[in-house]
């Protein structure tokens, strides 16, 4: 894997892991702050006593504010650079995150997890505008695999450590961690990674402009889809994964360091897909790629409703047990449909990944808000879920495939 050169990017890297670790990082530390405070729900309703609803918005207001606030972080990223958005945005989710570790209650705690989400697009967003600015072509479909391998393992790893670190400071302990996971990564872009946009290549601030350049990319029909195609395929996975308090607690009667149960699986299959896309895909490969990825997730998504249809495959291990293969056919479209969405826009990248991520943002807010408290009530009726959005994904995806070749 080569990078490009000056004469192509403007862009010197001098180690290119170095680069990689810095976006992996950039586009982890939203998705970590997610699932790592499930654990700490217990704990905290026994300090409050404010029942789980409450908790689940605690991860609701984090993504709402998240979504509202992405939709700019890319225009200004187009506009000022990529850096010094990074830059601005990991110190405040650093300061966020200090104000959550010092929160006397919950309505200070949502301000705080609100200030999480507004800081976290930062990272999530502008890291993804980065990949085709040194890459291109197949290789930066490898590089988005690659980096999707790793971001993988950050909430494949969150709730796990969060289970561990409430033995620390309790539920404080997970957010004192974000402050430092913060502080290291704001070291790690000052001091390992280079501005990929050089000013030539940046649009002028203008929020007029802004709006304009968001507009541009949501008017044009084939953005509007691949938008929602994004948010739905990835909703299937996030009901399960935003389900996880009631899921393990309720449905299967484990504890607060049980989400492992979940969690490996779940994101054992994303990181073998991300690798095997990242390996395997060339780009007149993808579209049969994406039909390989849809085949496995349809088929363990309908495993996952047979077995919990059947008293003695709802429980583990056989309930887990087709995850791995719903997410590994989950993760090999995903990188596919992410530079599908920015090669549309090769000017305006940046508003092209602000409005994907601001549309799969607001559809995970309804999905953890009111979407899984409800359906997480019954293991048939979660499973089927999450089967129903993995379809609805599929049928979009094709009605988009024969539009592009119409």
């Amino acid at each position: 894997m080569e990078l490009k050169e000056v004469s192509v990017a403007k862009v010197v890297i001098r180690s290119k892991w170095l680069f990689l670790v810095v976006l992996a990082g950039l586009g982890s530390f939203g998705p970590f702050a997610i699932d790592a405070v499930f654990p700490a729900f217990t704990r905290m309703d026994a300090q409050w006593h404010v029942g789980s609803v409450a908790l689940q918005q605690t991860v609701s207001v984090y993504l709402l504010s998240f979504a509202l606030v992405s939709a700019f972080h890319g225009p200004l990223s187009d506009a000022f650079g990529r850096k010094p958005v990074v830059i601005v945005g990991v110190t405040g989710f650093g300061l966020a995150s200090l104000l959550a570790a010092l929160a006397p209650s919950l309505p200070v705690l949502l301000v705080a997890r609100a200030l999480q989400g507004v800081t976290a697009g930062a990272g999530q967003i502008v890291s993804r505008a980065m990949v085709p600015d040194v890459f291109e072509g197949a290789q930066a479909q490898r590089v988005m695999a690659q980096i999707a391998m790793i971001f993988g393992l950050a909430p494949a790893i969150a709730p796990i450590l969060g289970g561990y670190l409430l033995g620390w400071d309790g539920w404080r302990g997970i957010f004192w961690f974000l402050v430092i996971f913060a502080a290291v990564l704001l070291l790690l872009v000052l001091f390992g990674s280079p501005e990929t946009l050089p000013p030539e290549s940046r649009t002028r601030f203008d929020v007029r402009f802004i709006f304009r350049s968001l507009w541009k990319v949501w008017q044009n029909p084939t953005g509007r889809l691949l938008a929602v195609i994004g948010a739905v395929h990835f909703g299937g996975q996030f009901v399960l994964i935003s389900s996880a308090p009631l899921f393990i607690v309720n449905l299967l009667g484990l504890g607060e360091t049980d989400y492992w149960v979940l969690f490996v699986p779940l994101f054992g299959g994303m990181i073998l897909g991300s690798w095997a896309t990242s390996h395997f895909n060339a780009q007149r490969y993808r579209w049969r790629l994406a039909a390989i990825g849809y085949t496995l997730a349809l088929s363990g998504a309908a495993l996952l409703v047979v077995f919990a249809f059947i008293p003695a495959t709802a429980g583990l291990p056989w309930i887990v047990l087709p995850m791995p293969v719903y997410t590994f056919g989950i993760s090999l479209v995903f990188p596919i449909q992410t530079l599908a969405m920015l090669e549309l826009y090769p000017k305006y990248r940046g508003a092209a990944s602000s409005v994907q991520s601001f549309v799969s943002l607001i559809t995970n807010a309804l999905i953890v808000g009111i979407i899984a408290p409800t359906v997480a009530v019954a293991m048939p009726v979660l499973m089927l879920t999450s089967l129903g959005f993995t379809v609805l994904s599929a049928l979009l995806w094709w009605w988009y495939r024969r539009r592009a070749r119409a």
